[in-house]
């Protein structure tokens, strides 16, 4: 099998490409970042640091690498049996002309074995924005061959990668923790189902997006926000704040009530589920800085994000949701001199007042009770 991965960042080469690669799957990584790609040509090969209990170091090799503006990475899509991505949910449409470049190609050269294309974000049904981006870009005499021949698979993944730098000075060494989950809806493939070790199939796959997303994503977002009000500077350094990590469980808690009513979790399982990912925010061989897990604030007080879906499957099963709310009112309080959705953020407020400005950014009523609830408190904790 032959595979073809978008973005060769940190959990591009961490995670994904790695279990592809350990499959004995032939792997290219197509990315922007020529030191990247150069590296990956002349070594063929990166480590990668697996740090928990038992820290190792492991060798991925076989690797090659294109750039993804290219006419080579066209080529590829023309001849690969699967394409995935890691390149964050921004940049998924930037991809998409040049994968339905490379599908017209693969028409036009008669190649109609199947392929199957696994966006690998962190967000809800990404392989299904990417068809939609991919589906605008094609020209309307490929569209129905592409229909027949290309499987859209949405998946759901959860590896914490942070960034960061080499002793070495080394542009291709990641660290990763041990933990890792990459769950895809087998309904959608075309062809037979792979058999990739570290890939799990499942006809259920709301019910594990919904899991990771209400669970370790609201978690995680909310230790860093609780993180950064404090003036901590890591995540587990938050974590393990009592004050912080009391809010942090309570909102996964809410959060996990709405999941056990909506999918049937196991409550003893789910509770068991909360205390690996606290523990893995306590891994102390991840440097995971709040100000990068809180980054994109305007996204993730979306309707379809983190804080707000699960608050508003709150409302429908009539739950509680008094932590799920102080973790909104901390994200309303994220500053950051890096991040463009910070210093948007802040303009908003100032402008618009925190009720209007969340609101408009949540797609909440303005005058309704969560709203009013969360400024309060953010009102409470300036």
């Amino acid at each position: 099998m032959k595979a073809l991965h978008f973005g060769a960042g940190n959990i591009g080469r961490g995670f994904i490409g790695k279990l592809l690669a350990d499959a004995g799957i032939t792997l290219t990584f197509a990315d922007v970042n020529q030191v990247v790609l150069d590296a990956l040509n002349q070594r063929g090969s990166y480590q990668v640091h697996v740090v928990g209990e038992n820290e190792q170091v492991e060798t991925v090799s076989g690797v090659a690498a294109v750039s993804s503006i290219g006419e080579e990475v066209i080529d590829l899509i023309a001849s690969v049996d699967l394409i995935t991505t890691a390149v964050g949910p921004v940049v998924l449409e930037r991809i998409a002309p040049a994968i339905a470049k490379g599908l017209h190609k693969r028409r036009v050269a008669g190649n109609d074995a199947p392929l199957n294309i696994i966006a690998c974000e962190n967000m809800v049904r990404g392989t299904t924005q990417l068809k939609d981006h991919v589906t605008a870009a094609l020209a309307e005499e490929d569209r129905a061959w592409v229909v027949e021949h290309v499987g859209f698979v949405d998946s759901a993944v959860d590896r914490i990668v942070p960034p960061s730098a080499s002793a070495s000075g080394d542009p291709l060494e990641v660290t990763v923790e041990t933990f890792s989950e990459w769950i895809v809806d087998k309904t959608q493939f075309k062809g037979p189902l792979p058999a990739i070790p570290g890939m799990e199939l499942t006809d259920n796959l709301m019910a594990f997006v919904e899991r990771k997303l209400f669970t370790l994503n609201t978690g995680h977002a909310i230790t860093a926000y609780l993180g950064k009000q404090a003036g901590l500077q890591t995540i587990r350094d938050a974590i393990l704040n009592a004050e912080i990590r009391a809010v942090v469980k309570g909102a996964m808690e809410e959060s996990g009530a709405v999941l056990i009513k909506r999918y049937g979790f196991e409550p003893d399982k789910h509770a068991a589920y909360i205390e690996k990912i606290l523990g893995r925010f306590e891994n102390p061989f991840l440097k995971d800085d709040v100000e990068r897990v809180g980054r994109q604030p305007l996204r993730k007080l979306s309707a379809g994000d983190r804080l707000i879906k699960p608050l508003l499957g709150t409302l429908e099963y009539g739950l509680p949701h008094a932590n799920l709310i102080k973790g909104i009112a901390a994200a309303m309080h994220y500053r950051s001199a890096e991040d463009p959705q910070a210093q948007e953020l802040e303009v908003l407020i100032n402008a618009e007042g925190p009720q209007t400005a969340l609101a408009q950014i949540s797609g909440l009523d303005a005058a309704s009770e969560p709203v009013i609830e969360a400024v309060n408190v953010y009102n409470a904790t300036k």
